[in-house]
């Protein structure tokens, strides 16, 4: 597929969504967002639960359509021509849907022939994939329902790969996942990145995870962008000397931690439940 823009994979200009919460009370989600992603850049938008990040995803991925602004996908307007921007980008979220009676194999088979690849071209790239992300293919063939959280979130980010996206949008690829397996994904991420020109959004509250792959991020607090930059210049920008982490950085341009960020927003989900 030919692109309108060969350089920018990504342009958001000043999106906006708003959410009704209660009858007289709204919420807004993203206020007022703007950046661009360079092709085969991996881009982090950093942030606690609740801050915004899973909505500016799912408007990315025309799942959802901003209140105010636009969103541009390799030239494509997200809203206007989101047959064309689908078919460009694959999204990862931290919950995997699937067809939870049948197979890893089955499910990914599946969608393999939704894109229009062939099942033994899709066979051979799956064990590859599987290898890589360390799922065991003793399992490939079990129920997705006898999978733990974990497993089914890697057997998502395989069914990602599987399909070549120009931009892929990870939402936090690997809650759930045990140290080991993290870092397989990551590995992964890397190698996709870097050997199919693929260009990524990556949204994270995992500092590490975000300095280890990614070359830019965005700090992204009550649904704006706090602070946007390279990530050693951002944490150089800050006194601390050579010791500055990512969580110094989120730190100094929200005035708290992202710990601190995520209780408040789990007290409010409480609070919302028991009213």
């Amino acid at each position: 597929m030919l692109f309108k823009d060969e350089k920018i994979a990504l342009s958001v200009k000043g999106i906006s969504k708003t959410f009704q919460k209660h009858k007289n009370k709204t919420i807004k989600a993203v206020d007022n967002v703007s950046f661009e992603i360079f092709r085969g850049e991996v881009f982090g938008v950093l942030g606690p639960n609740g801050s915004g990040k899973s909505t500016l995803i799912r408007m990315i991925s025309t799942l959802l359509i901003p209140d105010t602004g636009n969103i541009l996908v390799f030239g494509f307007d997200a809203e206007k021509e989101a047959n064309s921007v689908r078919n460009l980008v694959n999204r990862v979220s931290v919950e995997a849907s699937f067809f939870k009676k049948l197979s890893a194999m089955e499910n990914l088979l599946f969608t393999a022939g939704l894109y229009g690849i062939s099942k033994a071209k899709a066979r051979e790239e799956l064990l590859r994939i599987f290898d890589r992300i360390g799922l065991s293919r003793k399992r490939i063939h079990d129920p997705l329902e006898d999978f733990s959280r974990g497993m089914q979130q890697k057997v998502a980010i395989a069914r990602a790969f599987l399909t070549s996206p120009n931009l892929l949008l990870l939402d936090e690829p690997t809650t759930g996942l045990d140290p080991r397996a993290k870092k397989e994904v990551q590995a992964l991420i890397q190698e996709v990145c870097k050997e199919h020109d693929t260009s990524i959004l990556l949204t994270t509250h995992d500092m590490f995870e975000a300095e280890e792959l990614c070359g830019r991020v965005a700090i992204f607090h009550e649904g704006k962008v706090q602070k946007m930059g390279e990530v050693m210049k951002l944490k150089a920008a800050i006194p601390g000397g050579p010791l500055v982490s990512l969580e110094d950085v989120f730190m100094h341009y929200t005035g708290t931690t992202l710990k601190e960020a995520d209780s408040g927003f789990e007290e409010a989900e409480t609070l919302q439940e028991v009213s």
